[in-house]
């Protein structure tokens, strides 16, 4: 049955059901469609002028970016995807920095007999939104706000009673900072106000969470961690490691690796003092004497010289005496060496290797081996290692996790999908429904095929045949076919030709 002959059939009840289940379906894909349509918005701009909205909104406007404002006019938030070309019009236009802080331009128009109150509140006014303009040049930050406490002038003049300065930064879309940009604005803060340490700067994003001092344990130096932030970080540092390098040897889920390690935190010195082997001379003295003298008389000393025969043998005809003295002074070669300890000297660790069934016990002495050069691993400070073989759990598949980006689209989809097949079923439904009813066999054909006497057919059209009525609708066919053959013609072509 083709569509004219199903159209030729419907009832008006069954042209309005089929009307409004067009008009749900129409209206039920728009609806799909403009949800799917629509753009998702992210934040460009906070803090703003509102007597700077207006400007802002209609340069937006005039480079065809669509934009809302958010937080009573202080907020613009434009299209995910044209944020770039927004921040580019804005900045064109002079307008990227219009914030409610503006930065030393404030000392431009400069009131006369201000106090000093009034200057420093300006002064403090103008660096923090000199920061805000320093810090949104970034990237990777779409909007900055900084808050500081500065201690008041009139208080320095007591020690005891001086204030230290504090600032806090609060960023906006900022997911894509790594640590150490956030260490930068953090040092780049305390280097621009007088007497503002390092500590005493807080950064938070939009949505409350602290990025400085880091939340991993690291202070506010940057340089040392807790112990369990240390101990933690080697481990999962070591175990990647050593998991990549069994993955590729012996295939994905057939080993895993545990890794307990110790780790000293603190930073230390060292001073070392080395003495030489061999001492440096310092003073090197030498004495040399001599003494030469002429033959005299002399004798042995004693009772024998006094006897005059022992005098007239005795005595020698001269004298030379020499001596030589050397005095060499030394000191004490010595080094002295001053070393600063980075933390992260591992004092200890402990290993457990689970490997498969599959693999062979043959290569576990090797895979032992290479595990334990792999952790460094030394017995002499208490280091230990242990490999066991069990059979592994099979591993479940599991569907990948869709993001949200991902989920909208396929829930967009699905929607689609589901509209359509309600509109066919129920146009499906109306279809058979329509085939299974019975409309009867039309009067014209009755009255053609009823059998008729010579009589009744000749007879004038008010007369009755056998008390039948005359064919009042059978005449008015034939004087039609009298009077318009062709067209007559053309009509019963058209009927066998649907048949």
């Amino acid at each position: 049955m083709n569509f004219g002959q199903l159209a030729s059939k419907m009832t008006p009840k069954g042209w309005a059901m089929a009307g409004g289940a067009a008009a749900a379906a129409i209206v039920f894909l728009v609806l799909i469609m403009n949800f799917a349509s629509k753009p998702s918005y992210s934040t460009l701009m906070t803090g703003v002028d509102p007597t700077q909205t207006g400007k802002i909104t209609s340069t937006l406007s005039t480079k065809g970016i669509g934009y809302q404002i958010q937080n009573n006019g202080t907020a613009i938030a434009v299209q995910s995807d044209k944020t770039g070309d927004a921040r580019i019009a804005l900045a064109t236009a002079g307008l990227l920095n219009g914030t409610s802080q503006p930065g030393f331009e404030l000392f431009d128009k400069q009131q006369l007999g201000a106090s000093n109150f009034q200057q420093q509140i300006t002064y403090q006014r103008a660096l923090e939104g000199q920061l805000d303009q320093t810090i949104q040049g970034i990237q990777g930050v779409s909007s900055a706000q900084v808050q500081l406490v500065l201690p008041n002038p009139q208080d320095q003049l007591f020690s005891d009673s001086t204030q230290s300065s504090s600032a806090a930064v609060l960023l906006s879309n900022s997911a894509t900072l790594d640590p150490n940009s956030v260490k930068g604005i953090a040092q780049l803060v305390a280097s621009s106000v007088p007497g503002l340490q390092l500590n005493k700067v807080t950064i938070t994003d939009s949505s409350g969470t602290p990025l400085w001092p880091n939340s991993d344990g690291a202070g506010a130096d940057g340089t040392t961690l807790s112990q369990q932030a240390a101990n933690q970080k080697y481990d999962s540092l070591t175990e990647a490691q050593v998991g990549a390098m069994l993955t590729q040897t012996l295939g994905p889920n057939k080993a895993e690796v545990q890794v307990n390690g110790t780790v000293d935190a603190n930073q230390a010195t060292s001073d070392t003092l080395t003495y030489g082997k061999k001492g440096v001379a310092l003073q090197t003295q030498t004495q040399n004497e001599s003494l030469k003298g002429a033959g005299g008389t002399g004798g042995v000393a004693g009772t024998a010289g006094n006897i005059p025969a022992a005098a007239q043998t005795g005595g020698s005809s001269g004298s030379n005496y020499k001596n030589k003295t050397n005095n060499t002074t030394f000191g004490v070669d010595k080094t002295v060496t001053h070393a600063v300890i980075a933390p992260g000297a591992v004092k200890n660790q402990t290993v457990s290797v689970l490997v498969d069934k599959s693999v062979p016990a043959s290569s576990l002495a090797a895979i032992k081996s290479a595990v334990a050069g792999a952790v460094g691993l030394n017995a002499k400070r208490g280091d230990t290692i242990s490999i066991s073989q069990i059979a592994f759990a099979k591993p479940t598949t599991t569907a990948p996790v869709a993001t949200p980006n991902k989920m909208l689209g396929y829930a967009k989809y699905a929607l689609v999908g589901l509209g359509a097949l309600i509109f066919l079923f129920f146009m499906t439904r109306m279809i058979k429904r329509r085939e299974r009813e019975s409309f009867g066999q039309p009067t014209w054909l009755r009255e053609l095929e009823t059998p008729r006497s010579l009589a009744a057919l000749s007879g004038g059209g008010d007369t009755q045949v056998l008390g039948a009525p005359v064919n009042v609708p059978r005449r008015q066919v034939e004087q039609l076919a009298e009077r318009e053959p062709d067209r007559v013609a053309q009509q019963v072509r058209a009927w066998m030709s649907e048949d």
